[in-house]
């Protein structure tokens, strides 16, 4: 089973916006040797919606390669074109994923009968474990629980990334799916309560720079020792916050730039951390425990 603490990879690249390989090995490591329980490589937070089809398919393959079957790889391969969700889940399996992770198309603005053919015809299409992701402040699409619910019986569909931080949403599509299917937190502030209600780990931002806390948080949550993750939470509430004062990845990857695991590099129309937002993200680190001065 895909449990636990989950990193959302950031892309990382370098000051003209190319892929910077030598990076992504080096942040691969970093949650290898630091008890991250998967990765998810090319979704929201490793800029899924700017690389190129041939780019989002080779990070899939290098980190894949690179893990070594030492911990599940999870692929973003959401589109709001069917037809492309479709086309990047196929090359996913190909690459040797674990698993697959579709948001819910963005923009077009499907209804919930929409998303509902949208997942199903998906997972009919390929054979690969898949998670639905459901953020509407980043889609304009909210899937409701209802369907949730209702695609949690599709073959090849196992569970949800539940991103709204709403935890009585949490708990209806918990009271209506069977025990087998997985619901993930997407929202770092609120993860540990969503796993103490039954969830099954947390995709998050914050164990970019914080793995091996958010895997002791998270282990602590599946375990029943609420106090124990409560306290690593309230430790890390200065990253679960700072790291979206501006749009999410920029303030990550200026976190990881300032600690020395990657390169200044950001694609357009995501720019480089404002200014005065660098000592608010430096302090949450400092506050964090994550950086020593």
């Amino acid at each position: 089973m895909i449990t636990g603490s989950m990193v959302a990879l950031v892309t990382p690249m370098d000051a003209q916006g190319n892929i910077d390989w030598d990076s992504l090995t080096k942040l691969v490591d970093f949650h290898l040797q630091n008890g991250t329980h998967a990765i998810v490589a090319v979704g929201t937070t490793g800029e899924s919606a700017t690389l190129d089809v041939e780019e989002h398919i080779a990070v899939i393959k290098h980190v894949v390669k690179q893990v070594a079957g030492k911990i599940p790889v999870i692929a973003g391969t959401g589109a709001n074109s069917t037809r492309e969700a479709v086309h990047l889940t196929k090359n996913a399996k190909e690459a040797g994923a674990d698993a697959c992770l579709l948001v819910t198309p963005y923009y077009n603005k499907p209804t919930q009968e929409g998303l509902y053919q949208h997942f199903k015809h998906i997972a009919e299409a390929v054979d690969i474990p898949q998670i639905l992701y459901n953020v509407p402040g980043r889609t304009a699409c909210d899937m409701l629980a209802e369907t949730v619910i209702r695609l949690s019986t599709v073959k090849n569909i196992i569970g949800i990334k539940e991103a709204t931080g709403d935890l009585e949403r949490a708990k209806q599509i918990l009271d209506g799916v069977s025990k087998e299917f997985v619901v993930l937190s997407g929202d770092d502030p609120t993860a540990v309560e969503l796993i103490l209600m039954g969830g099954k780990g947390n995709i998050s931002v914050t164990a970019n720079v914080a793995p091996r806390e958010m895997a002791d948080l998270c282990e602590a949550a599946l375990k029943g020792d609420a106090e124990t993750a409560r306290a690593i939470n309230e430790k890390l509430m200065p990253l679960h916050k700072d790291l979206f004062v501006e749009a999410n990845p920029i303030p990550v990857k200026w976190a990881l730039y300032d600690m020395g695991l990657m390169q200044e590099g950001i694609r357009l129309p995501l720019t480089w951390l404002s200014a005065k937002y660098h000592e608010t993200v430096r302090n949450a680190l400092r506050a964090s425990g994550i950086r020593k001065i």
